[in-house]
């Protein structure tokens, strides 16, 4: 599910566990956030479960806020300083991201870290079938999606301050470890597929070729477009980005052409000049021409290490349930779909040669 835009378009009332002190919060913000002038009144997204989002409201500006959730969390995760730091780094190179106002890691301020951003009106697209929309304008959308993740892909990493963002070696092999940690940090029964996927993709780790900035959840409903145009003008939810292989980026975002339609990002099924939605082949013929490509391997091996990891992150919801610090009233239903995760998870890395 997605974080930073789940729900932007809606926001709840702010139940008793997510409140903000907000003479603490203003007080900093006139003290960090150019331009800042009160009062300050807020909202909290309907999603954002992994990180609380929350919409602040001046009479002259709308922000945007980010925290840690409260009470206990695992090791690593809601890393809102990482966020906002690959935020900072992406915003001055014209890569399309919300302008960042300020991070605060001073949990005495509003009890956990957070950070402030630009709110960016414009569309979110939540279902990538795009029921209302004529094709040409479906391929257009399909396009930019594309063309934006291609020119994040070729980002200067260490022109942008971003050369220490992640860790060198096999970006596959430290994330098959991480999503195995965390898996194991938030288990709660044995499941028979995650044993044999924990065993499988340590041994079969592709061949990292090139390194850029990956951002680690890049799908229809984490962005924004342009309120009348197919142009994208702002990515969200950067808590999984890192320094890696694009090709988990781009093998992430071909996860929905091979996922059945949900009323999400799924359009398995659904493409072709009848839709305008572009194929699979058109899809990866387009990324390969942006950023210099050949070609790409095969995909299975990618499409079983997305969803061991999105396993690994619904697990992690499902823990959290059990702590009883989940944010999203979706949560829980979230975690029921762990174990078809799991299951597809290890579909493809039989036809991957498992």
């Amino acid at each position: 599910m997605s974080e930073a835009s789940a729900g932007m378009e809606g926001t709840i009332a702010v139940a008793e566990k997510d409140r903000l002190d907000l003479d603490r919060l203003a007080a900093w913000m006139h003290a960090h956030v150019d331009g800042f002038a009160g009062p300050l009144t807020y909202a909290k997204f309907a999603g954002g479960q992994s990180n609380p989002t929350y919409r602040l409201e001046t009479p002259t500006r709308a922000y945007v806020l980010r925290r840690k959730p409260f009470g206990p969390i695992l090791p690593s995760a809601h890393a809102v300083d990482r966020e906002y730091r690959v935020i900072a780094g992406l915003h001055p190179t014209g890569f399309p991201v919300p302008r960042p106002y300020g991070l605060c890691e001073d949990p005495d301020v509003l009890g956990s870290a957070f950070y402030v951003m630009e709110m960016v009106d414009g569309r979110t697209i939540w279902d990538g079938s795009m029921p209302d929309h004529a094709p040409t304008e479906r391929r257009a959308h399909y396009e930019a999606m594309i063309d934006t993740l291609a020119a994040l892909h070729s980002v200067d990493h260490v022109a942008a301050g971003l050369g220490e963002y992640g860790r060198p070696g096999n970006y596959f092999e430290r994330q098959v470890a991480r999503w195995t940690k965390q898996y194991r940090a938030a288990e709660t029964e044995t499941m028979p597929a995650v044993e044999r996927l924990i065993e499988w993709l340590p041994r079969t780790l592709p061949e990292q070729n090139r390194t850029s900035i990956v951002h680690g959840d890049y799908r229809i409903d984490n962005m924004i477009f342009a309120p009348d145009e197919p142009n994208v003008i702002a990515v969200l939810d950067w808590e999984l980005s890192t320094l890696g292989d694009p090709l988990a980026d781009f093998s992430y975002l071909l996860m929905s052409w091979v996922t059945e339609p949900e009323g999400r990002s799924g359009v398995k099924g659904l493409t072709g000049p009848a839709t305008g939605i572009p194929t699979i082949d058109e899809v990866v013929a387009r990324y390969c021409v942006a950023t210099g490509r050949d070609g790409l391997p095969d995909l299975n091996w990618y499409f079983a290490y997305n969803l061991f990891r999105l396993t690994g992150i619904v697990q992690g919801i499902k823990k959290r349930i059990e702590l009883g610090t989940a944010s999203s009233a979706q949560a829980e239903k979230s975690a029921a779909g762990v174990y078809r995760l799991a299951d597809a998870a290890w579909g493809f890395a039989v036809k991957a040669g498992a």
